[in-house]
């Protein structure tokens, strides 16, 4: 077999399809986000699609955290957890997180991915017979955690209550559960209903598991995500989050009772066999997370300057999707278009927004997904209507979604 002809042949088909993707190379620069160096076109370009939602990975009680703890406690943890990489800024960090969700325990992974993947594979492989009942558009690193498991799964449709108990009850009633949502779906920026997922749980004996990644630091009075906000967190079994988006680190996390959690702990491979993230990363997360617990500042500005956003593009006729949240979908519909209307975004108007197109969205539905922030200006928010404006016109992109 020519192996190179293979690969080849593959990155061909992406290519054909639309789906290839080129890097950018960036340099965030602290102090002047949402603005970065692109060392490819070697001009300063504007950053419309980060996911460091709140700007905190620039925030001075962040940066000096953890210069802080990079100094007194080096680059690396040295190891996994549970041979030499635990250190006490894990211990703390853990404790805020638990406190954040007002669970007795939490436990941190090196991404979110990973914690998606091992606790959910973990908890379902242990508990005999489980079924696990799945949103349809939950992220992919759930379903890799439904797939390892080797557990049955059953796929509701996206945030339908009906359907959900309607797969429940054709199912052997004494049989274990876990129902598995998100909060914010990423994407479209719908939120999931919460409550009416706990109603049915507990009316099943069903473990409910939250991925709350992009909403924690977002919603709730100390940034405890949708849970907080719509008053559920105590009914959630296991909460799912971040420290890589409104935190502005890296890494994940799991929350929940401290059986629960004692039992990923010990038989998780994910986090067994995983080097244990920085010490330095875990002292500026936990203070991203105090500070965001403390204040609403933030959060309000960020709510205004999304408002503002939405309200300009739907005046200039655009495309934007329903949204309820931060996330500002803006359809094109096409695999080609969208990469063209990227790269015009950046190579004219030095504006970067990525292309969201297949596999991480259905075909047909590809789109520009743009996250403002509290550190976009008036003048940026002008400069991104206009931009968007002239590449529509030029690219001649519907202005309504198909």
């Amino acid at each position: 077999m020519d192996y190179e002809q293979f690969f080849a042949d593959r990155i061909a088909a992406l290519k054909d399809e639309g789906r290839y993707r080129r890097f950018a190379q960036l340099e965030r620069r602290a102090g002047r986000f949402p603005a970065a160096f692109d060392h490819v076109r070697g001009d300063e370009v504007t950053v419309w699609c980060s996911n460091d939602y709140l700007g905190m990975g620039q925030h001075p009680q962040v940066l000096a955290a953890f210069h802080d703890a990079a100094d007194r406690l080096g680059a690396g943890a040295g190891g996994t957890r549970n041979i030499s990489g635990n250190t006490h800024e894990h211990i703390l960090l853990e404790r805020e997180l638990a406190d954040l969700h007002g669970k007795e325990a939490a436990l941190t992974f090196t991404s979110g991915y990973v914690a998606n993947d091992a606790a959910i594979s973990t908890l379902a492989k242990l508990l005999p017979g489980c079924i696990i009942y799945s949103d349809a558009y939950n992220h992919n690193s759930m379903i890799e955690g439904i797939r390892h498991s080797g557990a049955e799964k059953r796929i509701f449709k996206h945030n339908d209550t009906a359907d959900l108990e309607k797969l429940i009850l054709a199912d052997d009633p004494a049989r274990p559960k876990l129902i598995a949502f998100e909060s914010v779906y990423s994407m479209d920026g719908d939120v999931g209903p919460l409550a009416a997922f706990c109603d049915i749980a507990e009316r099943h004996n069903a473990l409910t598991y939250l991925d709350e990644v992009h909403a924690v630091g977002m919603y709730g009075p100390r940034g405890g995500g949708v849970a907080e906000r719509d008053g559920v967190m105590h009914r959630i079994d296991i909460i799912q989050g971040t420290l890589a988006k409104a935190f502005g680190c890296v890494g994940g996390y799991i929350a929940g009772s401290t059986t629960l959690i004692d039992v990923v702990r010990f038989y998780a491979p994910g986090f067994i066999f995983s080097s244990a993230m920085p010490p330095a990363v875990a002292a500026a997360a936990r203070a991203s997370i105090q500070h965001l617990k403390a204040s609403e500042a933030e959060r309000a500005e960020q709510r205004r300057v999304v408002a503002e956003v939405k309200a300009r593009l739907k005046a200039e006729g655009l495309p934007v999707l329903p949204s309820t949240t931060h996330i500002v979908p803006v359809m094109v519909g096409d695999p080609d278009l969208c990469r063209a209307a990227s790269d015009e975004l950046l190579d004219r108007h030095r504006v970067y927004i990525q292309p969201i197109n297949y596999p991480t969205v259905a075909r047909g539905t590809e789109r520009l997904r743009i996250t403002p922030t509290p550190q976009h200006s008036a003048a940026d928010i002008q400069h991104l209507v206009l931009a968007l404006r002239d590449v529509w016109q030029k690219l001649m992109i519907p202005r309504k979604a198909a």
